[in-house]
């Protein structure tokens, strides 16, 4: 169900919307292997030229949500062969490709699986997850509920797979999402404007992280 509204200026309202005892924000897989051009994207090719104004868009979120106590939640990716889903393995295959290699990003234990950007600090909470969306498998939603957090700013890497997946899964699970879209990035700027379209219309509130860190810390 597509919904269209009137237009809204979220920075007006935002101090409000996202205060900090109900707000947390979700860093989303700053990954070696998705963000640098020693990690898995990097080496296969992929554009990674809008990644890291996204980084330092994140690091400025992180910076902000700390300094005005909103909880800050790390999200990593790692993959192991064993627990790799198998709908994941076949599509791979069906595409005609090889899971062994194709599907080894992020692999635990190795640099690939590594943050990379913004620093974690004392405080930080980091959520391992093995799938693309940051609820299935983990416990971040029970932390949330036990926390009473109901609102979400999201960031990260990329835009269009686990950022997407994410937002629309929280939006399922009645959070208010806001999307701070200058600290997402996509290796395919197309399809980041597409993903970014796409969520703006139907599960999240697109906003500027500029705006995000001023309504938190004045």
């Amino acid at each position: 169900m597509n919904t269209t509204t009137k237009k809204v200026r979220p920075a007006k309202k935002l101090n409000t919307w996202i205060a900090p005892k109900r707000t947390a924000l979700l860093v989303i897989d700053l990954q070696v292997d998705f963000a640098s051009p020693a990690g898995a994207l990097g080496k296969a090719g992929a554009d990674l030229s809008a990644v890291p104004a996204a980084l330092a868009k994140a690091a400025s979120l992180a910076d902000g949500a700390r300094a005005a106590g909103a909880m800050v939640i790390f999200i990593r990716l790692e993959t192991r062969g064993e627990t790799d889903s198998p709908a994941w393995v076949e599509r791979t295959r069906r595409l005609g490709g090889t899971p062994e290699k194709d599907l080894a990003i992020c692999r635990a234990g190795t640099p690939g699986a590594e943050f990379c950007g913004p620093l974690l600090a004392p405080g930080d909470i980091v959520i391992v997850k093995s799938r693309y969306s940051s609820f299935v498998g983990t416990n971040l939603d029970s932390i949330l509920k036990a926390k009473g957090i109901d609102t979400l700013v999201m960031c990260g890497l990329t835009t269009e797979c686990c950022v997407d997946c994410t937002v629309r899964d929280a939006f399922h699970r009645d959070y208010h999402v806001f999307l701070a879209a200058d600290a997402c990035a996509s290796c395919d700027k197309t399809l980041h404007e597409a993903a970014v379209q796409s969520l703006e219309r139907n599960c999240a509130i697109v906003v500027r992280t500029d705006d995000v860190v001023k309504a938190w810390t004045g």
